[in-house]
Protein backbone atom coordinates (compact mmCIF):
# COMPACT_ATOMS: atom_id res chain seq x y z
CA UNK A 1 0.00 0.00 0.00
CA UNK A 2 1.27 3.49 -0.78
CA UNK A 3 1.10 6.42 1.62
CA UNK A 4 1.52 10.11 0.96
CA UNK A 5 5.14 11.10 1.24
CA UNK A 6 5.50 13.89 3.83
CA UNK A 7 8.05 15.61 1.61
CA UNK A 8 5.40 16.22 -1.03
CA UNK A 9 7.19 14.12 -3.64
CA UNK A 10 4.23 11.84 -4.27
CA UNK A 11 3.38 8.40 -2.95
CA UNK A 12 6.03 6.13 -1.52
CA UNK A 13 5.88 2.51 -0.37
CA UNK A 14 5.25 1.82 3.29
CA UNK A 15 2.91 0.02 5.64
CA UNK A 16 0.48 1.44 8.15
CA UNK A 17 3.06 1.29 10.96
CA UNK A 18 5.97 2.73 9.04
CA UNK A 19 6.73 5.66 6.84
CA UNK A 20 9.42 6.08 4.26
CA UNK A 21 11.09 9.46 4.05
CA UNK A 22 13.68 9.94 1.40
CA UNK A 23 16.28 12.67 1.49
CA UNK A 24 17.72 14.29 -1.56
CA UNK A 25 20.86 16.27 -2.12
CA UNK A 26 20.45 19.79 -3.46
CA UNK A 27 23.45 19.00 -5.64
CA UNK A 28 21.20 16.64 -7.61
CA UNK A 29 18.80 19.48 -8.45
CA UNK A 30 19.04 20.82 -12.01
CA UNK A 31 20.11 24.11 -13.46
CA UNK A 32 17.99 25.69 -14.91
CA UNK A 33 15.71 25.02 -11.94
CA UNK A 34 12.83 22.55 -12.00
CA UNK A 35 9.32 23.10 -10.67
CA UNK A 36 7.67 20.45 -8.51
CA UNK A 37 4.16 20.51 -7.02
CA UNK A 38 4.08 20.40 -3.22
CA UNK A 39 1.15 18.33 -2.00
CA UNK A 40 2.06 18.51 1.68
CA UNK A 41 0.59 21.05 4.06
CA UNK A 42 2.46 24.36 4.19
CA UNK A 43 1.81 26.86 6.98
CA UNK A 44 3.22 30.29 7.67
CA UNK A 45 2.85 32.38 10.83
CA UNK A 46 3.64 36.04 11.36
CA UNK A 47 2.84 38.33 14.31
CA UNK A 48 1.16 35.47 16.14
CA UNK A 49 -1.23 34.79 13.25
CA UNK A 50 -1.59 31.92 10.82
CA UNK A 51 -1.32 33.73 7.49
CA UNK A 52 -1.02 30.78 5.07
CA UNK A 53 -2.36 27.24 5.28
CA UNK A 54 -2.28 25.43 1.94
CA UNK A 55 -1.63 22.13 0.22
CA UNK A 56 -1.21 23.83 -3.14
CA UNK A 57 2.33 25.11 -3.51
CA UNK A 58 5.22 24.81 -5.93
CA UNK A 59 8.84 24.07 -5.05
CA UNK A 60 11.59 25.53 -7.21
CA UNK A 61 14.56 23.15 -7.18
CA UNK A 62 17.92 24.53 -8.24
CA UNK A 63 21.43 23.16 -7.88
CA UNK A 64 22.99 24.00 -4.47
CA UNK A 65 19.79 25.58 -3.06
CA UNK A 66 17.22 24.14 -0.71
CA UNK A 67 13.74 24.26 -2.28
CA UNK A 68 12.11 27.67 -2.53
CA UNK A 69 8.40 27.33 -1.85
CA UNK A 70 5.94 29.40 -3.87
CA UNK A 71 2.48 29.85 -2.36
CA UNK A 72 -0.75 30.82 -4.12
CA UNK A 73 -1.53 34.49 -3.50
CA UNK A 74 -5.09 33.43 -2.62
CA UNK A 75 -3.72 31.32 0.28
CA UNK A 76 -2.70 34.49 2.18
CA UNK A 77 -5.87 34.80 4.25
CA UNK A 78 -4.30 36.29 7.37
CA UNK A 79 -2.02 38.90 5.79
CA UNK A 80 -1.97 41.68 3.28
CA UNK A 81 0.66 41.65 0.55
CA UNK A 82 1.80 45.12 -0.48
CA UNK A 83 4.34 46.16 -3.13
CA UNK A 84 7.63 46.86 -1.35
CA UNK A 85 9.79 49.92 -1.74
CA UNK A 86 13.12 49.33 -3.43
CA UNK A 87 14.43 47.73 -6.58
CA UNK A 88 13.25 44.67 -8.45
CA UNK A 89 15.73 41.93 -9.33
CA UNK A 90 16.28 39.81 -12.42
CA UNK A 91 16.52 36.03 -12.47
CA UNK A 92 18.11 34.65 -15.62
CA UNK A 93 15.55 31.83 -15.60
CA UNK A 94 12.31 33.20 -14.13
CA UNK A 95 12.43 36.87 -15.13
CA UNK A 96 11.82 40.06 -13.10
CA UNK A 97 11.04 39.59 -9.39
CA UNK A 98 8.91 42.15 -7.59
CA UNK A 99 9.19 42.30 -3.79
CA UNK A 100 6.39 42.40 -1.27
CA UNK A 101 5.87 43.55 2.29
CA UNK A 102 3.79 41.16 4.37
CA UNK A 103 1.45 43.05 6.71
CA UNK A 104 -0.41 41.57 9.67
CA UNK A 105 -2.21 44.17 11.76
CA UNK A 106 0.43 46.67 12.93
CA UNK A 107 3.33 44.38 12.00
CA UNK A 108 5.13 44.64 8.68
CA UNK A 109 7.78 42.23 7.42
CA UNK A 110 9.55 44.39 4.85
CA UNK A 111 10.57 42.84 1.53
CA UNK A 112 9.67 39.47 3.02
CA UNK A 113 8.34 37.97 -0.18
CA UNK A 114 8.59 38.18 -3.93
CA UNK A 115 6.60 37.31 -7.00
CA UNK A 116 7.05 37.05 -10.76
CA UNK A 117 4.03 38.84 -12.26
CA UNK A 118 5.19 37.95 -15.78
CA UNK A 119 7.53 34.96 -15.51
CA UNK A 120 9.40 33.66 -18.51
CA UNK A 121 7.58 31.02 -20.61
CA UNK A 122 9.28 28.08 -18.88
CA UNK A 123 8.07 29.30 -15.46
CA UNK A 124 4.50 30.44 -16.16
CA UNK A 125 3.28 28.18 -13.32
CA UNK A 126 4.78 30.76 -10.92
CA UNK A 127 2.40 33.51 -12.09
CA UNK A 128 0.11 34.35 -9.16
CA UNK A 129 2.46 32.68 -6.67
CA UNK A 130 4.44 34.29 -3.84
CA UNK A 131 7.70 33.10 -2.28
CA UNK A 132 8.61 34.08 1.28
CA UNK A 133 11.87 34.34 3.15
CA UNK A 134 11.40 31.94 6.08
CA UNK A 135 13.88 34.07 8.06
CA UNK A 136 11.43 37.01 7.95
CA UNK A 137 8.46 34.97 9.14
CA UNK A 138 7.72 33.86 12.67
CA UNK A 139 7.28 30.20 11.70
CA UNK A 140 7.09 28.23 8.47
CA UNK A 141 6.26 24.54 8.34
CA UNK A 142 6.36 22.02 5.52
CA UNK A 143 4.68 18.64 6.05
CA UNK A 144 4.50 19.40 9.78
CA UNK A 145 8.23 20.11 10.09
CA UNK A 146 9.56 23.51 11.13
CA UNK A 147 11.57 25.02 8.30
CA UNK A 148 15.09 26.37 8.75
CA UNK A 149 15.91 29.41 6.60
CA UNK A 150 18.67 29.25 4.03
CA UNK A 151 21.68 31.35 5.03
CA UNK A 152 22.19 34.73 3.40
CA UNK A 153 19.85 37.63 2.85
CA UNK A 154 19.16 37.00 -0.84
CA UNK A 155 18.06 33.37 -1.03
CA UNK A 156 14.73 32.09 0.24
CA UNK A 157 15.24 28.33 0.50
CA UNK A 158 13.29 26.20 2.95
CA UNK A 159 15.54 23.65 4.70
CA UNK A 160 13.95 20.52 6.14
CA UNK A 161 15.24 17.06 6.97
CA UNK A 162 14.22 16.03 3.43
CA UNK A 163 17.21 17.83 1.87
CA UNK A 164 20.94 17.73 2.39
CA UNK A 165 23.59 20.31 1.49
CA UNK A 166 25.92 22.01 1.68
CA UNK A 167 23.69 24.93 0.68
CA UNK A 168 24.62 28.08 -1.18
CA UNK A 169 24.15 31.27 0.85
CA UNK A 170 26.57 30.88 3.73
CA UNK A 171 29.76 32.95 3.82
CA UNK A 172 32.24 31.74 1.21
CA UNK A 173 29.60 30.23 -1.11
CA UNK A 174 28.95 33.19 -3.41
CA UNK A 175 30.96 31.71 -6.30
CA UNK A 176 29.21 28.34 -6.29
Amino acid sequence: MAHDDPTGRGNVPGGPDQSVRRTESVWDYPRPPALRPVRSRVTVHLAGQLIVDTTTAIAVLETSHPPTIYLPRAAFTGAELRPADGPTTWCEFKGRAHYLDVVVGDSTARRAGWTYPQPTPAYTDLAGMVALYPSRMELCTLAGETVQAQDGDFYGGWITSAVTGPFKGAPGTLGW
